[in-house]
């Protein structure tokens, strides 16, 4: 939508209001009430608004304490082995009212996030060789494949940690692209290096490695290992992949505070259960 027909529709919209020709607190978008709660409900063309120069954006009494941009840096994960079908819903009506950038969720749930999150623009993230990385390579690119076929849009993988500490670093490197070239530069691809089982002298050689296979993030943890996130190991991730890739912080983050001291130290994208008391709402569908 053009700048200026946008700035146009949303005078409209708050003239109506204001002349009494609309009513007020109707929650539907379609058409346009101006319940005055385009903040929580129209995120997207706001933020648009804010980008073509506005610096103040109005909301009435009712709307959520809804953090956008950050909401818009987390994957809202559940995966926990024993999510069922009803928390799976739950969390991507969360993601769909939040606008997080996905759910993760595992295999088994791709399809039905798929089909709760059509024409949004909210992703489904699955996890491949999860949560040990011990899987043969060709394992996971057929896992990766089918969850493709589900309606996966993001991958999550676990590295194979045992052949980095063997110091196996072609093993490591033909693991990953195997997922990647899986992925077939449509889907984007995340490994994850569980960071917690590493020195800082590994996390740097896997990093590398994740770089020349074309991985499009690294991610610290997968939230069952030892450990969770720190800012030392995004900093340090960071500092090796450069900005031309991605770096997700995940395991452990609870709070907004927490998010954003990742965000700080160089992460992209967060990965977090507890997303929706993060950016400011209730309580999350589950811990991951």
């Amino acid at each position: 939508m053009e700048r200026e027909e946008l700035i146009a529709r949303v005078t409209r919209e708050v003239i109506a209001r204001l002349e009494g020709q609309t009513a007020v607190g109707d929650a539907s978008c379609d058409p346009c009430v101006a319940c005055g709660l385009c903040v929580e409900k129209r995120s997207d063309e706001v933020d648009s608004i804010v980008a073509s120069g506005a610096s103040r954006i109005s909301a009435t009494a009712g709307v959520s304490s809804v953090d956008g941009r950050l909401a818009r840096m987390i994957d809202h994960t559940l995966l926990k082995p024993s999510a069922t079908r009803e928390q799976v819903t739950k969390l991507c009506e969360e993601a769909k009212r939040f606008s997080f950038a996905s759910v993760c969720v595992n295999p088994t749930y791709v399809s039905l996030s798929a089909q709760l999150l059509r024409l949004t623009n909210v992703k489904v993230c699955t996890v491949v060789g999860f949560p040990l990385g011990a899987n043969r390579g060709d394992v996971k690119a057929y896992e990766t494949e089918r969850a493709i076929a589900d309606g996966a849009q993001e991958i999550d993988m676990v590295a194979n940690v045992g052949a980095l500490k063997s110091g196996a670093d072609d093993v490591v490197e033909s693991d990953i692209r195997a997922v990647v070239d899986a992925c077939r530069g449509i889907v984007v691809s995340k490994v994850i290096i569980e960071a917690a089982l590493l020195t800082d002298d590994e996390k740097v050689r896997v990093c590398r490695i994740c770089k020349a296979a074309g991985a499009d993030f690294v991610k610290t943890s997968t939230g069952f290992g030892p450990g969770g996130a720190t800012a030392h190991d995004v900093a340090l991730m960071r500092s090796v992949v450069g900005e031309e890739m991605g770096v997700k912080a995940a395991g452990g983050i609870r709070d907004t505070a927490a998010a954003r001291e990742m965000i700080a130290a160089g992460a992209s994208r967060i990965g977090a259960s507890a997303s929706v008391k993060i950016v400011g709402g209730d309580e999350p569908a589950g811990s991951a």
